[in-house]
């Protein structure tokens, strides 16, 4: 048991794993984080494009169109 135990602190072989999932965490949250920017982008773009259409009932474009 004494040895068992030496052996497993020594043991080194976990330490890959654990910066494999620092650095797919770390991407991954860029990942998140580009894709809330880019729909935001996108959100704002179609509601320009939304205000420079008129309407069935005759309301003009914005004013920035």
């Amino acid at each position: 048991m004494k040895n068992f135990l030496k052996n497993f602190v020594r043991d080194e072989s976990g330490a890959s794993a654990a910066e494999y999932a620092l650095i797919l965490a770390i991407v991954g949250t860029g990942i998140a984080l580009a894709a809330w920017n880019l729909g935001g982008a996108i959100r704002g773009a179609m509601s320009n494009a939304t205000a420079c259409i008129p309407t069935a009932a005759g309301t003009p474009p914005a004013a920035n169109c």
